[in-house]
């Protein structure tokens, strides 16, 4: 593995990089991981940056929720390391990340997209940035820069992906190398397609997960969770049910002010490409059983979820349209993954948080054409972590001795090292809190996870991957196991000591502390205003 403390030698040019990062993308809903779904919601273009470079098979994240995940990849850090380990919180831009470590050596540098935290990317020093406000809206998005906060009409994919390649054209030119963050509010929560789109998947049935209607014996904190599509999603925010038949008003709306954003354009498509389907469930669902009310939902909230990752999808596709038409693509780093993975029903539930399969792992593509061989699949176990000192390896920039990630060039260069990571850690902090998922630490090797959940809880959780892939069978107490577990008991406390993570008696039952952001208003009083593009 790479020597942290020495200048990487790398001939010239150095590379470009583009990081593309959406956010709540499942692994499940990539084609080029060739899902159970592929065929019916491909995604063409993502599928190119696999087939050009590299898939890891085997990524995971270091706590599945979207600020401290962000933080944990910027600066190759555990949350306790960099401070940032829930949402609410705010980084500390500051301190080194590998933007800035890239700045400092020569890049132009760039953050377009959504941010989320911190209202401005304070302390990182892009060259270029334009940012949503907080998590952004689908529609008619607010967007904050150096110079204020300005909406913009139309839908935020899209606008994020021309702000990225005017951004782009502006560089081609340049004699030095560039890093672009472009980072995608979609496909987040709450799912509203493009116009264009809006109707992609309504004749579409999507496969309904064997665990859909999973009942958590054996499994207490799973029992406790409050993201259960049938019971928990919103039916007008979530799922743009509406309050009858004929109606256009949405059911119980915890953001009224998302659909209040469209003009009326847009709101008259909007109402058009719901209502035959929305009137069809008004006049049958006093006649439909529960199950089959939950399985409406679910294909709903299926048809939308994968109805924004179109558009994600589309634009990457422009992105690399962009670098091959300018001769930019062998020497350009193009990244694309998410802030953590997601669920699409297992277990009944949407959203993540949970060490659970499904939101532990993320996507992770990565083409270099100069340096990865086309149709490169890596199946060691990956970290966010690892990709601050990878893109840093790749600049030939020393990497700084306290980041805690490994590069990932030996992988990508098609190398097994021997001291490759064998297991990984994992800490979620964020409860109580929204969807009431309590806190859980735990490990992962090749084949067995431990989770310990604590706070208001004390229960231990163990899986046999190969045995029980959905997590269905919490084997704690099996024994089969016990030699197991005790094993992986020992391997959190070595992995405690080499992350450096603080006693337990220090975080066990710390309360979450949350540092209040200046309001909009307050850090741009005089410059507000409204455009339209």
């Amino acid at each position: 593995m790479t020597n942290k403390n020495a200048s990487v030698q790398q001939s010239q040019p150095r590379p470009n990089i583009i990081y593309i990062m959406s956010d709540d993308h499942a692994i499940r809903a990539l084609s080029a991981y060739n899902s159970d779904i592929a065929h019916l919601a491909p995604t063409p273009n993502l599928d190119r940056i696999a087939k050009n470079g590299a898939r890891f098979d085997q990524s995971f994240v270091t706590n599945s929720l979207c600020g401290p995940s962000r933080a944990a990849m910027l600066t190759g850090k555990f949350g306790h390391k960099n401070g940032f380990n829930h949402n609410g919180q705010l980084f500390d831009g500051h301190q080194p990340t590998w933007p800035r470590l890239l700045k400092s050596h020569g890049y132009n540098t760039a953050c377009i997209g959504k941010w989320h935290i911190n209202l401005t990317p304070e302390g990182i020093d892009f060259d270029h940035w334009e940012i949503l406000n907080d998590q952004g809206e689908y529609y008619n998005p607010d967007f904050i820069t150096a110079q204020g906060v300005k909406r913009e009409h139309g839908y935020t994919t899209e606008l994020i992906t021309q702000k990225s390649l005017r951004w782009l054209e502006e560089q081609k030119d340049s004699d030095e190398p560039f890093a672009l963050l472009l980072h995608h509010k979609a496909p987040h929560r709450n799912w509203m397609p493009a116009p264009q789109h809006m109707k992609a998947f309504e004749n579409t049935t999507f496969p309904v997960p064997d665990n859909y209607f999973d009942t958590y014996e054996g499994r207490a904190a799973a029992a406790m969770q409050t993201m259960t599509i049938y019971r928990d999603a919103q039916e007008g925010h979530d799922l743009k049910m509406t309050k009858g038949v004929g109606d256009t008003e949405w059911r119980e709306d915890i953001w009224p002010f998302l659909l209040a954003r469209l003009t009326p354009e847009q709101r008259k498509a909007w109402d058009e490409a719901y209502q035959d389907r929305n009137d069809w469930f008004n006049a049958n669902e006093a006649g439909m059983t529960d199950k089959e009310i939950a399985i409406w939902k679910y294909q709903r909230y299926l048809q939308d979820y994968l109805a924004t990752i179109i558009s994600v999808d589309e634009s990457v596709g422009e992105v690399l349209d962009y670098l091959e038409a300018n001769n930019m693509a062998d020497n350009t780093i193009v990244v694309y993954t998410s802030d953590q993975g997601f669920y699409m029903g297992e277990h009944g539930w949407f959203d993540k948080r949970f060490m659970y399969e499904e939101s532990f792992r993320a996507p992770l593509l990565i083409q270099y054409p100069n340096k990865i061989k086309p149709g490169t699949v890596v199946d060691h176990m990956v970290q966010n972590i690892d990709y601050a000192p990878t893109f840093l390896e790749y600049a030939g920039v020393a990497v700084p001795s306290d980041i805690q990630g490994e590069s990932m060039v030996p992988l990508l260069n098609g190398e097994s090292p021997a001291d490759w990571r064998q297991s990984l850690y994992y800490h979620f902090y964020e409860y109580p809190a929204m969807h009431d998922v309590t806190r859980h630490y735990g490990t992962r090797d090749s084949r067995y996870k431990l989770m310990h959940f604590y706070y208001d809880i004390d229960e231990w959780e163990f899986y046999d991957i190969d045995e029980d892939p959905t997590e269905m069978n919490n084997a704690i107490n099996d024994p089969r196991y016990q030699q197991e577990i005790a094993r992986l008991k020992a391997e959190i406390t070595k992995l405690e000591i080499k992350y450096d993570v603080p006693p337990r008696s220090e975080w066990v039952n710390l309360p979450l502390e949350y540092k209040p952001a200046p309001t909009l208003q307050e850090l741009f009083p005089h410059s507000y205003q409204v455009t339209s593009q």
